[in-house]
């Protein structure tokens, strides 16, 4: 596997000066079944394994990770669709898994398929 050099996007606080926006590519290595909020929302959970070089006080840094991350609605529809194993870059936010547990989960609002398309746009089978 290849690492990737991270590329920085632009900050946008937020209207009190607080900022939490995280961009992550790699590798999806788990996902839950899909399920529905009471209120028939689409939830999908999954785990994904982040790799890069970063730039630490000058010095080039090997950064490994994996982390939990949840999608509703139909970001939901397209974490379920995406391939195991198979690459992807999700934006989105940090929260607290659970009221009980203050364990990280990125929280998808945007996903992209980086395995299988063409200049960003995802391919489709017409059919």
């Amino acid at each position: 596997m290849q690492l990737r050099r991270n590329r920085l996007l632009p900050e946008t606080p937020l209207p009190d000066g607080t900022l939490n926006c995280s961009v992550l590519t790699g590798q999806l290595l788990e996902r839950k079944q899909l399920r529905y909020t009471p209120a028939g929302i689409p939830v999908s959970e999954g785990w994904i394994k982040h790799r890069s070089l970063q730039m630490e006080n000058g010095t080039e840094r090997q950064v490994e990770l994996e982390i939990a991350i949840v999608a509703l609605g139909e970001n939901a529809r397209w974490l379920e669709a995406a391939p195991l194993g198979g690459e992807i870059k999700v934006t989105g936010f940090l929260a607290a898994k659970s009221r009980n547990s203050n364990r990280p989960v990125l929280h998808v609002n945007t996903l992209e398929y980086l395995e299988g398309n063409k200049n960003g746009s995802i391919l489709q089978e017409e059919g």
